[in-house]
């Protein structure tokens, strides 16, 4: 989401496009779950995935805790329990309902939990139109935030009905009517040099950025080559034939410890019935694409593929360089994509809005980084231990809400999301 960039610098109309942006991304969430039955909304079938009424309530919490509470005189807390019950991770803001649990919260409904979020949303509403000057600045730096947010949950609400619906002996379908043209082949692999030297990386420009997009600064890069497109699901396949699960020296320590832990021996999702291949999606169990790209792939196959193939990982400074001239939009040729278009083109392509792209790189600060202070600042800089960077945005990705410096992160075991891979090389 990227809202700033488009606002009027007039203050009256800045305020109006702003409640604008707050009434499209709130709706937009209500949407995603339209396709659910009541049922549905309280399911959590792994500790990683949270409910689809929860994920509804959080983002209200958040607006509630960081702009309404603070900055609306009078306003009145919906339920003083959501303030625990809805808190994800806060240390700052008080306790907070363990998220292993999630599923546990048969109360509130889910009716209750929309009455919370047309609460919010009519305080939300008196908020932007009535603020003081004076408070304005903050309100705005939070709503962009909080907006961001959401449509972080957004792609959440999305991974994590798969995750549930996958567990479910019936594989029900979110949508039936995600079926999607198919192209032929993947385009064919093939790489595009770089010169490397000194580059400049992080955000640096207008409208919004995370945190943990700054500071803009300078890093060294040898020459090297990036494939044009992710690694197809043909191509991952060949790994899978040709043994890649079965073979340790290919993978990491801890990876080969994981795969052996978890029993692993496909990408997440991949099934073998009789002797052809499927995948679940978001439409259901269907017949897997070899031309899409891999996707729902964990940091340590996305590395012991890439081990296999005689390539590495690109870092995310090369993927930043690489990526910052390509227009910002995807090709969308996941089965499980909601906007499907044909990829084409030469050079780099299905940089956004495929799958996320995994990189070597671990999730730290960038020099001179500093966390912001208060409760917000445990939104980023807390979590840089442990985890791996992924660039570029997923198929689940609401548009507008990704960029060339967008730094996601998991942990290296992790694979619910729409992770895929794309090959770097060394030049001599």
């Amino acid at each position: 989401m990227n809202d700033r960039a488009s606002i009027d610098s007039t203050p009256a109309k800045r305020r109006e496009d702003w409640a604008k942006a707050y009434v499209r991304v709130r709706s937009a969430s209500e949407a995603l779950c339209a396709p659910l039955c009541i049922e549905d909304y309280g399911v959590q079938s792994a500790d990683f995935a949270s409910p689809p009424k929860w994920h509804l309530a959080h983002v209200s919490w958040f607006f509630e805790t960081f702009l309404l509470e603070p900055f609306l005189p009078g306003y009145v807390v919906f339920d003083p329990a959501f303030r625990t019950l809805f808190n994800s991770y806060y240390e700052q803001v008080g306790e907070f309902h363990p998220r292993a649990e999630r599923g546990h919260l048969s109360r509130p409904t889910v009716e209750a939990v929309y009455r919370y979020r047309a609460h919010v949303d009519a305080a939300m509403s008196a908020l932007i139109a009535g603020a003081s000057d004076a408070h304005w600045p903050t309100i705005e730096m939070r709503l962009a935030i909080g907006l961001n947010h959401e449509q972080q949950h957004q792609e959440l609400l999305l991974t994590d009905i798969k995750q549930h619906f996958s567990v479910n002996p019936l594989r029900p379908a979110y949508r039936s009517d995600l079926a999607v043209p198919r192209q032929a082949d993947a385009l064919p692999l093939a790489w595009q040099t770089f010169d490397g030297g000194l580059i400049d990386v992080g955000f640096d420009g207008e409208g919004f950025c995370y945190d943990n997009e700054r500071p803009r600064h300078r890093v060294y890069l040898k020459p090297f080559a990036l494939a044009n497109r992710p690694v197809s699901n043909a191509e991952y396949l060949a790994f899978v034939d040709a043994g890649g699960y079965r073979n340790a020296a290919l993978w990491l320590s801890d990876g080969w410890a994981t795969v052996r832990r978890l029993g692993w021996a496909t990408p997440r999702y991949w099934e073998r019935i009789g002797d052809d291949w499927y995948e679940f999606t978001l439409g259901g169990l269907r017949k897997l694409d070899l031309s899409a790209p891999v996707s729902h792939v964990s940091y340590f196959e996305a590395d012991a593929y890439a081990t296999w193939a005689g390539a590495r990982l690109p870092t995310e400074a090369e993927w930043e360089h690489a990526a910052a001239p390509a227009p910002i939009a995807g090709n969308f040729v996941d089965s499980d994509l909601l906007h499907p278009q044909a990829a084409a083109g030469e050079g780099l392509v299905q940089l956004f809005g495929d799958v996320w792209e995994h990189t070597a790189s671990a999730y730290l600060a960038y020099p001179g980084y500093r966390v912001p202070e208060g409760a917000l600042g445990e939104y980023n800089g807390k979590f840089m231990s442990g985890q791996m960077v992924l660039r570029g945005g997923s198929c689940a990705t609401p548009a507008g809400h990704v960029r060339a410096t967008y730094r996601n992160f998991f942990y290296p075991q992790e694979r619910w999301q729409f992770q895929g891979i794309r090959l770097a090389q060394d030049l001599a």
